[in-house]
């Protein structure tokens, strides 16, 4: 077929029929605002189509991705030991994480001998926050530990885990012969962007010797704002941690960046070379990206990340980055001011968490909520979405893309509020 037909069909058919995740309008989930940078940049990385398995066979993707993720690191304030490892997405980074912190056990003879009917290898168990991110309940199920291993610790007031509830759960697994393996802390939760307590969380898997990993991926990219870095005083004890930079730093999904700072732990997990894949780059000692986890397919990610940088500037991803929790803040004091509304959740970040609480029993203020979400999103202007805090149905709005301005946040309000009041009066 022509050209012009297939054209006329994407912009009838396909363009009118997606969720416009680049509509300055969609403040639902974490923003993935695909910047002109980096959509150039993926678009030359397509026409390059590179397989950057081996030096060998990508020498400026690898040398390019250890070069763009040691920028990323100094943005962040991490020590120099760290490296970076560019994934697709935050889930297959924290799985990498825990298959990491799986290998240690028994000197890596998991990986030679697998779990399966042993009974010399006790329950490996991996604690994180009830307010985890569903990627590490993926991850233990994919690596075999069993959703059951997986601990969910309660949080605080602020939505933080309890690090005393940590510390008990710990010692009460190694009292019934479990095996504790991995805490994951979070710095800004799906839910609320809480933050854990860091310095805390790492002090306990320092002390029962548990690999610490760091589910940064959307405040990750904060942490380039020393303002808001220091809401994340103990990232920088972490054995691994995930930012990814197509929520916040306007690269086109998918770029997830995984940080270790041992990176050999995660290359003896992985590292398997058969004999067609054997090079005298990689016995030299050239990175082999195909060792640090299970593709040998490796898209060239770096590219596009290398352009946003260089393109917007570190000064330039701060000032966007602040400018959009300012709006957050401002809209937060719009629903403080509001008779009938209420914040549901601290406002570290750029997410607000809110809800209409007009008169009723806490299951009709539910249904009142999700009524307004429902008629809120129907407009078409903006596109909100929601969550359960304390149980209770609760609205979000996610600030993070690139053309997202006052304009549109206090069109947001206006429907809203609007939609609110009419509501109340039907």
């Amino acid at each position: 077929e022509p050209l012009d037909a297939l054209l006329g069909d994407y912009r009838r058919l396909i363009e009118p029929n997606v969720t416009h995740w680049n509509h300055p309008g969609f403040l639902a989930y974490f923003a993935i605002t695909g910047s002109g940078p980096g959509i150039l940049g993926e678009a030359l990385a397509a026409g390059l189509n590179v397989n950057a398995m081996l030096w060998k066979t990508g020498p400026a993707p690898t040398e390019l991705e250890e070069t763009v993720t040691d920028w990323l690191r100094q943005m962040m304030g991490l020590p120099p030991q760290f490296r970076g490892h560019i994934n697709d997405t935050a889930s297959i980074s924290s799985l990498l994480a825990i298959a990491a912190a799986r290998h240690r056990v028994h000197d890596g003879d998991v990986r030679t001998r697998g779990m399966a009917g042993r009974v010399d290898l006790p329950p490996l168990t991996v604690y994180a926050s009830e307010h985890a991110h569903s990627s590490i309940d993926k991850a233990v199920i994919t690596l075999g530990l069993g959703h059951e291993n997986l601990r969910k610790v309660p949080v605080d007031a602020a939505f933080r885990m309890n690090v005393a509830a940590l510390g008990a759960a710990i010692a009460a697994d190694r009292r019934t012969g479990r095996l504790p393996i991995a805490v994951v802390a979070t710095a800004g939760t799906t839910s609320t962007t809480s933050v854990d307590l860091l310095v805390d969380v790492a002090k306990i898997a320092r002390r029962e010797k548990l690999w610490l990993h760091v589910d940064a991926a959307y405040a990750g990219a904060a942490a380039i704002c020393p303002e808001y870095r220091q809401l994340m005083t103990g990232l920088e004890e972490a054995d691994s941690i995930v930012v990814n930079p197509h929520k916040w730093l306007f690269t086109p999904v998918d770029c997830s960046v995984l940080l270790l700072r041992e990176p050999d732990a995660l290359k003896a997990a992985f590292v398997f070379t058969p004999e067609y894949l054997k090079t005298s780059e990689g016995a030299g000692g050239a990175t082999n990206l195909m060792d640090y986890g299970p593709q040998l397919g490796r898209r060239f990610r770096a590219l596009k990340l290398w352009f946003v940088i260089r393109a917007f500037g570190v000064e330039g991803l701060r000032e966007r980055i602040r400018a959009h929790c300012a709006l957050a803040r401002e809209f937060a004091q719009w629903v403080e001011k509001e008779p009938g509304f209420e914040l549901c959740a601290p406002l570290p970040f750029s997410t607000v968490c809110f809800r209409a609480a007009p008169p009723g029993t806490p299951e009709e203020q539910d249904a009142f909520n999700e009524r307004l979400l429902n008629w809120v999103n129907g407009e078409g202007p903006v596109f909100l979405s929601h969550t359960r805090l304390r149980d209770r149905f609760v609205l979000r709005l996610a600030i993070g893309n690139l053309r997202t301005t006052r304009e549109h946040v206090a069109r947001a309000w206006e429907l809203i509020a609007s939609h609110a009041r009419r509501l109340r009066a039907a």
